[in-house]
């Protein structure tokens, strides 16, 4: 059996409502096959749920070009689909805007997005990159405040450190509650640092 012709017959075998078993069943239903290193060019019709058609195609490479994949190709078709369909000049432009809201997904691949749930897929890629990126501004943020949290925690901690060792009982009291605020300061940012880390892990376990 072929590369590819094994490729689709695994894909067959995935759950219902995966995106690898969605690529099978429309291989199938039009009696075609994966074309070597043009699989990801069916993934994009599955995902997009733009059909096989020529229409589509223009439209599928409108919302492409639109989600930063300037390729000759896509160019190419879609300057050729503007040329002949005029009357769909805002349908494209439509399909263009929703690239450009979308997630990029032009490094997608079968291998890594077969088994992963097609509607769930869709959901992910309706997250905005202004949406990513007020995630990753607040990322930053939190990031930053952990570590001035850390940072003035130490520097209080070391500040009050000599007058722990004083025979005064005011500079005892006076260093002491500093001294464990500094603690705290840095116990939390600490903490908050290792949080950050194990939501940053997780969130690339669920993407693979």
């Amino acid at each position: 059996m072929e590369p590819y012709e094994q490729k689709v017959s695994d894909l067959r075998k995935l759950k219902n409502g995966t995106l690898g078993k969605q690529i099978a069943d429309c291989l199938d239903n039009n009696n075609w096959t994966l074309v070597p290193k043009y699989e990801s060019h069916d993934l994009k019709h599955i995902l997009l749920n733009y059909q096989m058609t020529a229409e589509d195609e223009i439209r599928m490479q409108a919302f492409m070009v639109g989600n930063g994949n300037y390729s000759i190709p896509s160019f190419a078709i879609l300057l050729f689909g503007a040329i002949l369909l005029p009357d769909l000049w805002l349908t494209f432009y439509s399909d263009f805007k929703k690239g450009r809201k979308s997630i990029a997904i032009s490094e997608w691949t079968i291998e890594k997005y077969a088994n992963r749930n097609l509607t769930e897929l869709r959901l992910e890629l309706l997250k905005s990159k202004f949406e990513q990126k007020i995630i990753f501004d607040m990322k930053r943020a939190i990031k930053f405040g952990a570590i001035t949290s850390i940072t003035a925690g130490f520097l209080g901690m070391i500040f009050c450190l000599p007058f722990l060792f004083s025979s005064n009982m005011a500079d005892l009291v006076g260093a002491g509650f500093p001294f464990v605020g500094g603690a705290i300061l840095t116990a939390g940012g600490l903490l908050t640092l290792s949080n950050l880390s194990l939501s940053n892990k997780n969130q690339q376990a669920v993407s693979i």
